[in-house]
């Protein structure tokens, strides 16, 4: 977008604020109008069951919504002490409209959360609630179900490790908080099981999602899967790393400007099918080999540990790129995962069959009604409203914000850049002041505190290394003294209240001027950065953020700032910062410039997913029907008539319907994992495609529409082909063989597809 077209949309944006923000004047007022002090707790609990009875009778919410947030700026008052910001209410309106909602850190948005949630729960369908970690879902039940509970709601909430027995009912409750993977997976599980009784989901209605542009943005179109054990990879990888090894960059291979793709030269390649001798590398025959050859070359060349990855307990674990914490459960495409694994010595962990993928983004399309709350949605506007027709509503602040944002320190080189560093820590330590360090890596935030401890300077580090204590160590940051070193948005949900919260403390560390955020690294996304400085300046306090960064750092390096550098910075003295506007104009447009690639690519990898979501509704649709008995197969009706009729008159018709309909559900479960088995494989080849003239979406298109139109006959043929190899020689249904095996036991995961993203990216 140039940049009058920006300014124009910006200006836009601005009067839709304003105009939205107005219309809910009138309502405010009619809420405040109502007065419910004087009322019991038995009757506000009776009004509330008479609105449960009105909405299940067909009374329209809108209809409801002032009366409805009165009784939650009532219930809030008498449960947990608090009455609503008339902001606050502003925003729940805005929320129950189906906005995305922009609040300010430290402005309450899990109470505004509650007025949509409680309205659209009084359908008894159940709503939920996504949080950013299984921590806060159950923080925020405990805190907010006093208030759900106190009007006759009941209020559960997800976590990691429960069984199945106990997320069914914790689903079934009017208020469930979840994360949004856990529902997504929950999702998945509830996709392959043969009785329906063994769901724990109910048919998705509502959800409000919390730190959205984390959830429906950063994760949104990454891959979860649920795997069984009915097939390992059974790809080696070992004698490629020494093929690797033998390669030497700018001869052999080379990356891309961006370090985003890493690919052979001429000489490489040639040297590679010398070394295998296997012929000619790019002949269709080779392709397992060229497909191993590129993973190892990509693991090996652009992925490091401490900043990618760590290695811990024997395993690789991959670090989130927009937290800087262990990504749980995630891998990478198989490949590639068995590729990183071997490069450091490890035994290489088979992701297993998968049988089932889905990403946040489809997921959220399976509900009714959403809506959604961030600190930083502006700048992410376009992309909320085109993917989920979401419009932006920036709710102001109740207290003005206090907050200095400096402009960054820019220095030439990185030794200079953590010689500043260092020292504007030690300066501000001195005062007793609170320092919140945001780095870009495990590596540069060890570094960092290592050299702070050496100078006296004891600092919490967390960090991929430590993410079990994240809320206890980011909660304790505002405190006097304290020198926390973080990577990126860390903590993230966790409030970090000047002076620990006694009020003391709070007024001496006030006094000093709050807490003060140093980030190290600009981010490829300005809204990281605006969530890192968000983390000073809560509800008003006094706070300041400022980053200090270098020419030399990865982002600016990676996306060639050098060539556009002006001549008056090239010979700049090395530990005096860059001055003027135009280097960090420059840096700002190279932000945008990135952003904008960024949305480009996302875009263009939903072009490869939404038709495999497609191709999963029209499969998966059957097989809910074929499971809640609304359909019969018949397939061995219309197949194979006279053996069907005898089968019925030895076993009886209800047994062999009985039969075929789960037949029929392993047969589909088993046909949709080989089908995503070879949709993976067509993933990691395509790429060469573009070494013809043929569009790789094209032939990727092709491709996976002719296999899928093959699935229904597979299917059917596979179900008739177990019907005439069982065992019927004991006059019972055998159904122990190969072809009816299931998974003994089922495990979730996420794949990290950078790997595949780097591969259209310039598509």
């Amino acid at each position: 977008m140039d940049k009058v077209n920006n300014s124009l949309y910006n200006r836009l944006n601005v009067t839709f604020n304003k105009i939205k923000l107005k219309s809910y004047e009138e309502k405010l007022l009619q809420v405040k109008s109502i007065s419910l002090s004087d009322q019991t707790d038995a009757q506000i609990l009776r009004v509330s069951q008479e609105l449960k009875k009105n909405v299940q009778n067909g009374i329209f919410l809108e209809n409801l919504l002032v009366e409805a947030a009165a009784l939650v700026n009532e219930a809030a008052f008498r449960t947990i002490g608090y009455r609503l910001y008339d902001k606050q209410l502003v925003a729940g309106m805005s929320l129950y409209e189906g906005n995305m909602v922009e609040m300010q850190t430290g402005e309450g948005k899990t109470l505004s959360a509650v007025l949509p949630v409680y309205l659209n729960a009084l359908a008894g369908k159940g709503a939920h609630v996504f949080t950013f970690n299984d921590y806060l879902a159950r923080r925020d039940m405990e805190w907010m179900g006093l208030i759900y509970r106190y009007l006759g709601l009941t209020v559960s909430c997800i976590q990691e490790r429960q069984t199945v027995l106990e997320r069914k009912e914790a689903y079934a409750a009017d208020v469930t908080y979840v994360t949004a993977k856990q529902a997504c997976f929950d999702y998945l599980k509830d996709s392959l099981v043969y009785d329906s009784n063994n769901r724990v989901q109910r048919p998705l209605q509502f959800v409000l999602v919390d730190e959205a542009d984390s959830i429906l943005i950063d994760e949104a179109r990454i891959p979860l899967v649920v795997a069984g054990d009915l097939g390992d990879s059974n790809r080696d990888f070992s004698h490629m790393l020494d093929i690797v090894k033998q390669l030497m960059l700018g001869r052999d291979y080379d990356t891309d400007d961006n370090k985003r793709n890493v690919y052979l030269s001429e000489e490489g390649a040639e040297k590679v099918e010398g070394l295998l001798g296997c012929g000619n590398l790019y002949e269709i025959e080779n392709s397992d080999i060229l497909t191993e050859l590129n993973c190892m070359l990509h693991a090996e060349t652009l992925l490091n540990k401490d900043i990618h990855y760590i290695v811990r307990d024997g395993k690789v674990q991959l670090i989130d790129e927009f937290t800087g914490r262990i990504a749980d459960k995630r891998h990478w495409p198989d490949g590639l995962q068995a590729a990183v694994e071997v490069k450091e010595g490890l035994l290489v962990q088979s992701a297993g069959k998968i049988l089932g993928s889905m990403t946040l983004q489809h997921f959220m399309s399976l509900y009714n009604n959403i809506c959604g709350m961030t600190a930083t949605a502006q700048s992410s506007t376009e992309e909320f409203k085109d993917t989920y027709n979401l419009d932006v509503v920036v709710i102001p602040p109740n207290k003005a914000r206090q907050r200095i944002d400096y402009s960054p320190l820019i220095y030439t080189n990185q030794q200079s850049k953590w010689k500043a560093i260092v020292n504007e820590i030690m300066s501000i330590h001195h005062t007793g002041r609170p320092i919140l360090v945001g780095t870009a890596s495990v590596d540069e935030s060890n570094q960092l505190a290592e050299e702070l401890n050496g100078k006296g300077v004891t600092c919490h580090v967390l960090n991929a290394q430590h993410d079990q204590q994240e809320a206890e160590i980011i909660a304790k940051a505002g405190e006097l003294s304290a020198v926390t070193v973080s990577t990126n948005m860390a903590g993230r949900g966790v409030d970090i209240i000047l002076g620990g919260g006694e009020p003391e403390a709070y007024q001496k560390v006030a006094a000093l001027g709050g807490l003060y955020v140093i980030g190290t690294n600009l981010h490829e996304s300005v809204r990281i950065d605006k969530q890192l400085r968000g983390r000073a300046g809560r509800q008003g306090d006094p706070g300041c953020s400022k980053f200090i960064i270098s020419l030399e750092d990865d982002l600016l390096v990676k996306f060639g700032l050098q060539a556009v550098l002006p001549e008056e910075y090239r010979n700049w003295q090395k530990d005096i910062p860059l001055e003027g506007t135009k280097i960090q104009k420059i840096i700002q447009h190279i932000q945008y410039v990135i952003e904008g690639q960024n949305y480009e690519i996302k875009k263009m990898l939903n072009k490869y997913s939404d038709i495999i979501e497609q191709q999963r509704k029209i499969l998966f649709n059957t097989r809910n029907e074929v499971l809640l008995n609304q359909i019969q197969p018949n397939i061995l009706v219309e197949r194979e008539f006279e053996f069907y009729q005898n089968l019925c008159n030895e076993f009886g018709q209800d047994k062999i319907q009985e039969t075929e309909k789960y037949v029929f559900l392993v047969q589909l479960d088993h046909n949709w994992a080989d089908y995503l088995d070879y949709v993976s494989y067509i993933k990691e080849s395509i790429h060469l495609e573009s070494i013809g003239n043929e569009n790789p979406l094209d032939v990727y298109n092709r491709q996976i529409i002719q296999a899928f139109e093959r699935i229904d006959e597979k299917i059917q043929s596979d179900v008739v082909n177990v019907f005439l190899n069982m065992d019927l020689s004991e006059g019972a249904i055998d159904l122990d063989m190969e072809e009816m095996r299931i998974p003994s036991a089922t495990w979730t995961y996420i794949i990290n597809d950078n790997f595949f993203q780097n591969r259209v990216s310039l598509i």
